[in-house]
């Protein structure tokens, strides 16, 4: 239960800002509160977990275990700079009204956003990737709803700052389990 807990703590604190949460508030700010929007979101949070949480099952049967923290390492280290680099500036102007289109979209972004990576790198360090995608399913359904039910939360630089405080959290915390995995630190 452990991974779970701390994997949804990850999630929430990694995806905060993120761009499918910009994408679903900026679409719900511009188009009102479409059930669709939420239902397309998290079922895009779901999928995408689940393929994080695959491919963790995956690398975890290859790797010996002590380099599961070091690829952990690795893999937070990209989320957090994914984080720092990749902050949404601005709503999209021309958003469609189609949830196929949203689809895509947000599946594109996720597989590659900093909360999937923090899914996949507690799944293979703390190996448990059941526990790790469920609560990337978890903390992406609610990030995704808070982005829809609220989308007044990230406006403002006030969200930016935060998103890229956190990737740097995470990068610090990739660089000391790096460190201390070579007893360096």
């Amino acid at each position: 239960m452990p991974a779970f807990y701390l994997t949804l703590i990850a999630v929430l604190l990694a995806g905060f800002g993120g761009r499918d949460q910009a994408t679903i508030a900026g679409l719900t700010a511009r188009q009102g509160q479409r059930p669709g929007v939420l239902l397309v979101g998290l079922l895009c949070a779901g999928l995408t977990a689940a393929f994080a949480a695959w491919l963790a099952g995956i690398m975890l049967a290859q790797l010996p275990p002590p380099a599961r923290a070091i690829f952990a390492g690795i893999a937070l280290g990209l989320a957090g700079l994914e984080s720092i680099l990749f902050v949404p500036k601005r709503r999209p102007a021309e958003p469609t009204n189609s949830l196929g289109a949203l689809l895509l979209v947000l599946l594109a972004g996720q597989l590659t956003d900093a909360a999937r990576f923090v899914v996949f790198a507690l799944g293979v360090g703390m190996a448990a990737p059941l526990a790790a995608g469920a609560a990337g399913a978890v903390g992406g359904a609610i990030l995704g709803g808070a982005a829809w039910a609220a989308p007044q939360i990230l406006d403002g630089a006030a969200a930016r700052r935060v998103r890229r405080a956190i990737g740097l959290v995470l990068f610090l915390a990739a660089l000391i389990l790096f460190l201390r995995e070579f007893s360096i630190l």
